[in-house]
């Protein structure tokens, strides 16, 4: 079986030549600009920038807001301003670039907010409506840019299509494929549907575009999330790397009876880093065919829940590595892999950092693949699912230390009070529960039955798509994640069916009197040296449930919101929201608070010292931060700028600045 490999040939001798040119891709936003949707292609979520600092950080008030569409659609189309907004703008040579609620991109001023140019939607045929073009697409994550020093683009993934815009008019290229726009499904399987939340990565002349693919699976057989990319100048398919490989493909070996042939899914749902001066792509790969029972498709399944990292102008796999064998879990690799010069033992080390939804994080030689600290394949347990046959082993690094709880162990259960410890341990006697990678199990209905796996990592992590930022100047990343558990249950498939099981009622699980099931911090943010591999501080991030009426009198500290916000580090400070109150994910159980489920974060907006991990500033905002904030310089002065949405409050952005001297 292939755990792991590496590439061989002629890819030694380029590195060498390459190595000699400046490394930029894991330096952060540059020149108070932010070109890339986590500031640079490394995926950093780092600017230098530090005019607002912890001494005047609370004078910072919001300048400008922007809703989720502009008010030239709202006028035509009332209804997209009911539209989720989870993008983050680009600042590019003093102007600002964002999907909308719609998936239109948007040109604004990044001083006022003013709009410069709204994308136009296209009419399908002579008798397509307009205004239901408006509404054909999704907010997405971000969009990308391209410039060869006189010809400057916005590339934008809306629907099935990617389009190509001038980044002065929003007018569309025609010379891109026809009239300015490709068909994303034109090269997948027969009977793919397109759709991707994320945002397209540029490399050279390149761009990179993952898949986002339903996980509800009713049969064994499924498309493929294949990793697709594109010219920039022409829109001509440059190459497509198969997720799951196929024939003659290296890892068909890791799919027994040929089960590679008719399995599926694998996307990059997420988002990726590239490192254009050594012009590789490191691609997050996710969960096959079916992500919570494989007796269909025995073997450690490659590339599924991987790292691979491939060749830009080729799609050439060089090297990857594979977190999860054989995945059960739903535990894909869920955010962009983070570029870090680092220097470990004294050696100086190009890396790159995958964190995941099991609280890890891998540590790898950019180049080779080969891991910077030691990973250990460790027994784990076995499931006792009929044609089911887990991994013996899965792989554990030995540094940095997990940044949240794993394990749904009696250890881990709450125990404020000794009578809530109580009931906790009564609600888990009638699961399954045991140490990370607990297989999932068969949900019994009948008195005393088994009701499924307590799975800690949850489906959504330990860390999930807000992803990390880092900070190369100390060479410290800050991790987002959450401590929620999540009921692993599989249940027999359709009868006429061929999967033996499904997925069964995929819940978040409550504990006693409502309050969560174990021990906070339920949102923290970990600081880990990088260099050394150690825990430099973690502390919860938001109140949490600490006045709830069976622990009020306790008295105790903050206990940390399970929502999930994205990370910006600056020169001076961490800035991170709680989320939303938008709450997604598997099913809320009736009667469980929504204060516990995933997903779920009250409206604060942060400032954290980066030294300590001390709060040194925070605001109520009108809702949850949606989007990852990012910061820019616009004549002389520092902005932040995050999009923000709630049940009950329209979705924007809002600007964030000193006031003017």
């Amino acid at each position: 079986m292939i755990r792991r490999s590496l590439y061989a040939g002629t890819w030694t001798v380029a590195v060498g030549a390459l190595l000699a040119a400046p490394v930029l891709a894991q330096q952060g936003a540059t020149d108070g600009q932010w070109r890339a949707f986590a500031g640079d292609p490394g995926a950093t979520k780092y600017s230098s920038l530090g005019q607002i600092t912890k001494d005047n950080v609370a004078d910072l008030t919001v300048v400008w807001r922007r809703p989720t569409v502009d008010t030239s659609i709202l006028q035509h189309v009332p209804e997209a301003g009911e539209r989720s907004l989870i993008g983050t703008p680009l600042m590019v040579d003093g102007v600002l670039y964002s999907p909308n609620g719609v998936g239109l991109v948007e040109a604004f001023d990044p001083g006022t907010g003013r709009t410069l140019w709204v994308q136009e939607p296209v009419v399908e045929g002579p008798d397509g409506d307009l205004l239901d073009a408006y509404l054909t697409g999704a907010s997405t994550r971000g969009v990308a840019h391209w410039s060869d020093g006189t010809d400057s683009r916005i590339l934008v993934q809306r629907g099935e299509y990617l389009y190509v815009l001038d980044a002065r008019t929003g007018q569309p290229i025609a010379e891109f494929g026809t009239d300015g726009r490709i068909d994303l499904t034109a090269g997948l399987q027969e009977g793919a549907r397109y759709r991707w939340p994320g945002a397209p990565t540029v490399v050279g002349n390149v761009v990179v575009l993952g898949n986002a693919m339903r996980d509800v699976f009713r049969s064994k057989e499924f498309v493929r999330g294949d990793v697709q990319a594109f010219d920039v100048r022409t829109g001509e398919l440059r190459w497509m790397f198969h997720t799951v490989p196929q024939d003659g493909e290296l890892g068909i070996d890791t799919w027994e009876n040929d089960s590679w042939r008719y399995s599926g899914h694998a996307p990059v749902w997420s988002l990726f880093s590239a490192d254009p001066e050594l012009g590789l792509v490191y691609m997050p790969v996710s969960s096959s065919t079916n992500d919570m029972y494989g007796g269909h498709r025995l073997g450690d399944n490659l590339f599924s829940q991987s790292l691979v990292c491939v060749d830009a102008e080729t799609g050439e796999r060089v090297w990857h590595y594979q977190f999860v064998h054989h995945g059960l879990w739903d535990y894909d690799t869920p955010a962009a892999p983070i570029l870090m010069d680092l220097v470990v033992d004294g050696r100086p080390v190009s890396a790159v950092a995958q964190i995941t939804k099991q609280a890890f994080v891998y540590v790898f030689d950019r180049v080779t693949g080969e891991p910077v600290w030691p990973i250990e394949e460790r027994p784990v347990p076995r499931s006792q699912t009929p044609g089911e046959r887990t991994s013996p082993t899965q792989p554990f690094p030995t540094k940095p230390p997990p940044f949240d709880r794993q394990g749904s162990t009696e250890d881990n259960l709450i125990d404020f009070t000794p009578e809530l410890r109580a009931e906790a341990l009564d609600i888990v006697s009638r699961y399954t529960t045991g140490p990370l990678f607990t297989p999932p199990s068969i949900r019994v209905e009948e008195p005393d039955g088994n009701l499924g796996t307590i799975q800690l990592p949850g489906s959504q992590g330990g860390a999930d798509v807000q992803g990390a930022a880092f900070d190369p100047e100390t060479n410290t990343l800050y991790v987002p994640s959450i401590t929620s558990p999540f009921v692993a249950d599989i249940v027999p498939g359709d009868p006429d069916g061929d999967l033996n099981y499904v997925l069964g009622g995929r819940q978040w699980i409550a504990g006693p009197r409502g309050l969560p099931l174990f021990k906070p911090p339920y949102g923290r943010i970990t600081a880990l040296d990088m260099n050394a591999g150690e825990i430099l501080w973690q502390v919860p991030n938001g109140h949490g449930p600490r006045d709830h009426p069976a622990i009020r009198h306790l008295g105790l500290d903050r206990l940390g919101s399970p929502g999930r916000p994205s990370p910006l580090a600056t020169g001076t400070l961490l800035f991170i929201g709680e989320g939303s109150d938008l709450v997604g994910g598997p099913r809320v159980p009736e009667g469980m608070p929504l204060e516990i489920s995933t997903n779920y974060g009250e409206p604060w907006f942060r400032a954290y010292d980066k030294e300590t991990g001390d709060v040194v500033w925070e605001m109520e905002l009108p809702a949850g931060t949606t989007g990852a904030p990012m910061t820019y310089m616009h004549e002389g002065r520092q902005y932040i700028v995050v999009a923000v949405n709630g049940r009950d409050v329209p979705a924007q952005f809002l600007a964030f600045s000193l006031p003017q001297r």
